[in-house]
């Protein structure tokens, strides 16, 4: 059994738990939300391009061959491209139909490219063009991360001397002597779409003696907003 005064202290020692746990948390001061904000055009630094294979004949074996081998010959062009990353990036086989007709299969193989050398990058899909044949889906430019975290890690600095300044002139203007942050969110995005160039094309090749691909990577516009919370202390003496 348990003695009666261990039981009377577990039970003292439990009420109080109790009470501590549910007790209200102190009164907060006074406080004011105050948002500011860095924006920034940084120049794109990273261009990645979709190109496609297509091939249509009787029998899906016939189309696969063309298609594997020209794309074959199209990963070789790419790896042998210093600073291109290259890899697979869709299959398809379909069998297509015409009122009177006998069926077509026709099969699609794209790849994507990606590099930070745009005339290189540039040459390697006029060389696809002109040498397999391959088509340019769509051409889309972007940040490196490494790029796109220094200029967050800068604006974030920049935003957050503007909250600051916010937050001082807000606890003056309200007649208070201090104040000091209370919670404080940092959110990260970017301004706008992004730069891209779409290029639609349903020819099986390029046209013959095509003008090389021209490219231009443009900005990406990037937005630090620091929002939160600033505690007022000590109202100004009068």
């Amino acid at each position: 059994m348990i003695p009666a005064t261990f039981a009377a202290l577990a039970g003292a020692l439990l009420l109080s738990t109790a009470s501590a746990q549910t007790a209200a948390p102190p009164p907060a001061g006074p406080s004011v939300g105050v948002t500011g904000a860095a924006s920034a055009k940084v120049q794109n630094d990273r261009m990645q391009a979709l190109v496609r294979a297509e091939a249509e004949h009787a029998t899906a074996e016939a189309a696969a061959a063309e298609v594997n081998a020209r794309m074959g010959r199209a990963l070789a062009l790419a790896k042998a491209q210093s600073g291109v990353e290259a890899k697979s990036a869709g299959y398809s086989t379909w069998q297509q139909w015409e009122k009177g007709r006998p069926g077509k299969w026709r099969v699609v193989q794209s790849l994507s490219l990606t590099g930070s050398d745009f005339a290189a990058l540039a040459a390697l899909l006029s060389k696809l063009q002109d040498e397999e044949g391959l088509l340019v889906s769509s051409i889309a430019f972007s940040l490196a991360p490494d790029t796109r975290r220094r200029a967050e890690d800068a604006l974030t600095r920049e935003a957050i001397r503007a909250w600051q300044q916010r937050a001082a002139t807000a606890s003056d203007a309200l007649g208070f002597a201090a104040w000091r942050p209370g919670r404080v969110v940092v959110t990260t995005g970017d301004v706008g779409p992004q730069p891209r160039a779409e290029v639609m094309m349903r020819a099986q090749a390029a046209p013959a003696g095509a003008p090389p691909v021209a490219v231009e990577g443009g900005t990406t516009e990037l937005t630090v907003t620091v929002s939160g919370d600033a505690v007022l202390d000590r109202p100004a003496p009068r």
